[in-house]
């Protein structure tokens, strides 16, 4: 699904972001980066994303050579990418619906689609009932899943979160973890940055740990308990 072969990011100056990075995720598959700040967590995802491009070896999405992208093809690749930031990056003058619904008439989508999509994604997220409020009347993780709700409402085949519980306590970081793990189960793929060390230990994950731009270490948590739904 998503195959990063020997791929190297140096920035101008020579600072090594990446370095000869290997590495390999399977179709829903659900793996946490973490790693200090500065380790090369938010490049890579930018690699993916291709808001960055690699100075040296190949990134591949389904077989398919991301290097080899145009400027003018990167918009249709991103239709199968969904992003989850850790400040929401909501629009606060408007309502949830219209939040979560701005990926799908971008896209085109007929009025009658985007509502039943719309529903169905916050449902997901356990805000259907909240479909009229603007996101400055909701709690921090409320605001949170209506992110995670946009960013799923398309049906992406993959999930990226740059540090998305980074802003929240403990017991809701929890509930944002099992709605990861919720997507994951229908077959999403899901990559997760994180400083949440602890966190991600308890969950019965992939964790690809980076530090100055290396893989340190790539294998499960070390508990198999997931996260109450």
């Amino acid at each position: 699904m998503i195959c990063f072969d020997n791929l190297s990011k140096r920035y101008p100056g020579g600072l090594d972001a990446l370095k000869n990075i290997n590495l390999n995720l399977e179709a829903g598959e659900l793996a946490f980066l973490t790693g200090h700040s500065g380790a090369g967590k938010s490049t890579l995802l930018k690699m993916l994303l291709l808001l960055e491009r690699p100075t040296s070896g190949t990134l591949l999405i389904n077989g398919k050579n991301l290097n080899r992208l145009s400027n003018r093809q990167i918009p249709g690749y991103r239709r199968q990418l969904g992003i989850v930031f850790q400040n929401h990056q909501l629009l606060m003058d408007r309502t949830v619906y219209d939040n979560v619904a701005l990926p799908l008439q971008v896209a085109g989508h007929r009025t009658k689609e985007i509502g039943r999509r719309v529903r169905a994604a916050l449902d997901a997220v356990g805000l259907l009932g909240k479909e009229r409020n603007r996101p400055d009347t909701l709690s921090g993780g409320e605001q949170q899943r209506v992110g995670i709700a946009r960013a799923v409402v398309h049906k992406p085949r993959i999930l990226l979160a740059d540090e998305p519980t980074g802003n929240l306590d403990p017991g809701l970081s929890t509930e944002i973890m099992a709605l990861f793990q919720r997507f994951q189960d229908v077959g999403v793929t899901i990559l997760i940055a994180t400083h949440e060390v602890e966190l991600v230990q308890r969950m019965n994950c992939r964790i690809i740990h980076l530090h100055q731009g290396i893989i340190t270490r790539d294998g499960e948590g070390a508990s198999v308990a997931k996260f109450p739904s």
